[in-house]
């Protein structure tokens, strides 16, 4: 329910946004939209380090089943993960490696679709693959979302040993700053507003 009542807050806030611009907004700018969710429940500040990939992995709807992920291209990614490492390490958190059991995982990823789509946790290729032995079956969901648009998800690791879906315990969504002309500065920008309104992530 948490999960749903998200995602139709970014939806309608897409929705109001354009509202605003009855023409159709006049620059990409217009449609930056920040958008971040959490459990109140979970205690943050008991977990001190992460681990998150060095690549951005793409959710485009359209993938099989025995195919390989795709990725955004890796300059752009090396620059978002940077910017968001920085973030946590203001934060106080301590980013280690995916096999130094880590408190939790940041996840990032581009969504690629503005229909309605099925996708696999993508979490599972990087550290499903890194512990093939779980026999785990990635679930499958659907949503809708704009293209382009960065979503980043915090995961915590014990979670996983099981067999249901992981709960996101942080998710924050930057609208459409992946696509048409990529610009640094407004990326970084939008990062730093979403993990700026999420001062409960901070850790001891």
């Amino acid at each position: 329910m948490k999960r749903k009542l998200f995602l139709i807050v970014a939806i309608f806030s897409v929705i109001f946004l354009w509202g605003c611009y009855p023409e159709g907004p006049q620059y990409t700018e217009d449609l930056d939209i920040v958008v971040t969710n959490h459990n109140p429940d979970y205690n943050f500040a008991a977990k001190g380090t992460y681990a998150m990939p060095d690549r951005i992995v793409k959710i485009t709807g359209n993938m099989k089943e025995g195919d390989n992920p795709e990725f955004i291209p890796d300059a752009t990614a090396t620059q978002i993960i940077a910017k968001i490492a920085s973030n946590m390490e203001n934060l106080g958190w301590k980013r280690v490696a995916v096999g130094a059991s880590p408190d939790v995982l940041l996840t990032p990823a581009e969504l690629e679709s503005t229909t309605v789509m099925y996708y696999y946790d993508y979490w599972y290729w990087w550290y499903g693959n890194n512990y093939p032995y779980w026999g785990y079956n990635p679930p499958a969901y659907y949503d809708s979302y704009i293209t382009g648009t960065l979503l980043m998800s915090i995961i915590d690791k014990s979670e996983l040993a099981g067999n249901g879906a992981p709960v996101r315990q942080w998710t924050g969504l930057v609208n459409g700053i992946l696509s048409g002309k990529y610009s640094p500065e407004r990326v970084n920008h939008l990062i730093d507003k979403a993990f700026d309104q999420s001062s409960y992530l901070k850790t001891n």
